[in-house]
């Protein structure tokens, strides 16, 4: 039960989050902590990959949209819609905040969020024709598909993202076909990148760990 965790670990980390792992437990303390732990170094190893495709996707996309519309500042003449004029906006102003004014370009890339990128491969109205058929699938140089299949994936790896960057719970998925998804999309954008960032990946030794890491043998690490 949630009273058997220690006292010093269900006060730093509350007894609601550890809930979900005492379930997944069967209400073994133990082993709901050696889940927690797992958990972290889990979400840990998959943040190099994240990382990777996060910022290959926002500089190759940014790049073809400079391309295209011959301007760094692209998004003052491209068709965004109000959330996208938005999300722009909230950029410039954090940047102008935190270093300089006028914002400079390379700031308001970096602030853009992950979503707000992969918006710009979507369906939305007029985003199709102004963004995708001109310009944004020549970021993806080795992708064959349908836009609206990268679109899903995109959007499935972005949420997938969320969860490890706010802590939540990741044991419970099919962690080997997320990190697969992971390396297929790099693959479209950077090849040569997601070899090398393979080779550093220690996602499946982490992962091939679990057993040991849930029965005690071996302590996690993050």
């Amino acid at each position: 039960m949630a009273d058997d965790l220690p006292e010093w670990l269900a006060k730093a980390l509350s007894k609601p989050r550890m809930a979900t792992y005492l379930a997944a437990a069967g209400g073994d303390a133990a082993a709901a902590v050696r889940l927690y732990w797992w958990n972290v170094s889990v979400s840990a190893a998959l943040y190099g990959p994240l990382h990777c495709l996060e910022v290959t996707l926002r500089n190759a996309l940014h790049d073809e949209l400079v391309r295209h519309h011959g301007r760094p500042d692209w998004w003052e003449c491209a068709p965004l819609n109000v959330n996208g004029l938005r999300l722009v906006g909230d950029a410039r102003a954090k940047c102008e905040r935190n270093v300089s004014v006028p914002a400079p370009v390379d700031g308001i890339v970096a602030e853009l969020s992950f979503g707000f990128w992969i918006s710009l491969v979507s369906g939305a109205r007029g985003y199709d024709r102004g963004f995708w058929v001109p310009a944004t699938h020549k970021a993806f140089p080795h992708y064959r598909g349908r836009r609206a299949d990268l679109h899903d994936g995109l959007l499935s790896l972005v949420r997938f993202r969320n969860r490890i960057m706010h802590h939540e719970p990741v044991f419970h998925r099919h962690l080997a076909a997320d990190h697969a998804k992971i390396y297929r999309v790099l693959g479209y954008l950077n090849p040569t990148l997601a070899k090398e960032a393979q080779a550093m990946d220690r996602f499946p030794a982490v992962l091939a760990g679990r057993g040991q890491a849930l029965s005690g043998t071996r302590p996690a690490h993050f």
